[in-house]
């Protein structure tokens, strides 16, 4: 099945960026070739596909259309009780006082109402405790990366 694993947060925010060290360690397992820069294209294969951003956006939802698998990666802050976790997702307009903040639940809402179509998704969370000004991640959330390599790696498997 045709996949996409879409990371976002800031590399610069310490563990916000948590994001792009689960898609580069998955890529590499994968025998994939990959850049040491967050800015510089992930890798492709005509049935899996890496991307990374900021944050998401309305404009990405057309490219999620494309796909029948999706894969949020994202940091989380504690809201949720596991330092890992990886769930089922699906379509849901979530509304926000932010107008930068968009939900992968509204990404996928989306997608239903501009092109009929919403692929199986999932959303990974891993923990994030500094989020200070600085590209390394603490080691609390270094420590939980394997962990959610190995979630990821084990979703992607038919």
């Amino acid at each position: 099945m045709k996949t996409i694993i879409i990371g976002y947060g800031n590399p610069d925010r310490q563990d916000d960026g948590i994001a792009w060290h689960v898609l580069q360690q998955t890529a590499l397992r994968l025998g994939l070739p990959v850049s040491d820069s967050w800015e510089d294209e992930l890798p492709a294969s005509p049935e899996l596909e890496f991307r990374f951003y900021l944050q998401l956006m309305p404009e990405i939802a057309e490219t999620v259309a494309e796909f029948e698998r999706v894969c949020f990666v994202d940091a989380h802050t504690g809201q949720i009780a596991e330092p890992v976790r990886l769930v089922e997702l699906s379509p849901a307009f979530q509304a926000s006082p932010f107008t930068h903040h968009l939900t992968p639940e509204t990404l996928l809402s989306l997608c239903l109402a501009l092109y009929e179509r919403s692929p199986q998704a999932a959303l990974l969370s891993v923990r994030g405790y500094a989020f200070g000004f600085d590209q390394a991640l603490s080691a609390q959330t270094a420590a939980l990366l394997p962990q959610a390599v190995d979630l990821l790696h084990g979703w992607l498997q038919p």
